[in-house]
């Protein structure tokens, strides 16, 4: 079996999650963050989705597995460093990305994540021969992870643009 053959996805039991390519926090001055961070965690506790939980370095950051951000600004207010930017600003440029995991794509009727999607920037276009293929209207994601947590195959990953 070749390199490219190899299933990577199944091999991340073994080993560390790559999760530098997923935003950390909705509103956070990326550039400033771990020097301001002091890892209080009141983010954390705030909350309401409970997503946020500290990373590897104890840093905190948002796990999709565990559900969806509902952009309620409650990790900014209660952070008393000057880490986030006004709720008036976009809250991140991170969107879904489907990976050749998805069932749909393995000709498998799969609709778990538009189904989740509350802005609809998942739509599933009709193709001859196979099932109905998942479509992100980019324009219209708002990264809030939603479709994450109800994938099956843990197809789709919430990636910083």
């Amino acid at each position: 079996m070749s390199h490219a053959q190899v299933n990577l996805s199944r091999r991340q039991l073994l080993t560390r999650r790559k999760v530098t390519d997923r935003p950390m926090l909705p509103w956070v001055k990326e550039a400033q963050f771990t020097d301001l961070c002091t890892q209080c965690g009141e983010c954390v506790k705030q909350c309401p989705t409970q997503i946020i939980r500290p990373s590897d370095g104890g840093f905190p950051r948002v796990d999709f597995q565990l559900g969806e951000c509902t952009f309620c600004y409650q990790c900014a207010q209660a952070c008393p460093e000057p880490l986030f930017l006004p709720k008036t600003q976009p809250a991140w440029q991170a969107k879904a990305v489907i990976e050749d995991s998805c069932l749909a794509k393995q000709k498998v009727d799969c609709r778990s994540c538009g189904d989740s999607c509350e802005p609809f920037a998942i739509s599933f276009k009709l193709a001859v021969g196979t099932v109905a293929q998942p479509q992100i209207d980019m324009n219209s994601c708002t990264g809030c992870g939603a479709c994450v947590s109800v994938c099956p195959t843990s197809a789709i990953t919430i990636t910083a643009t």
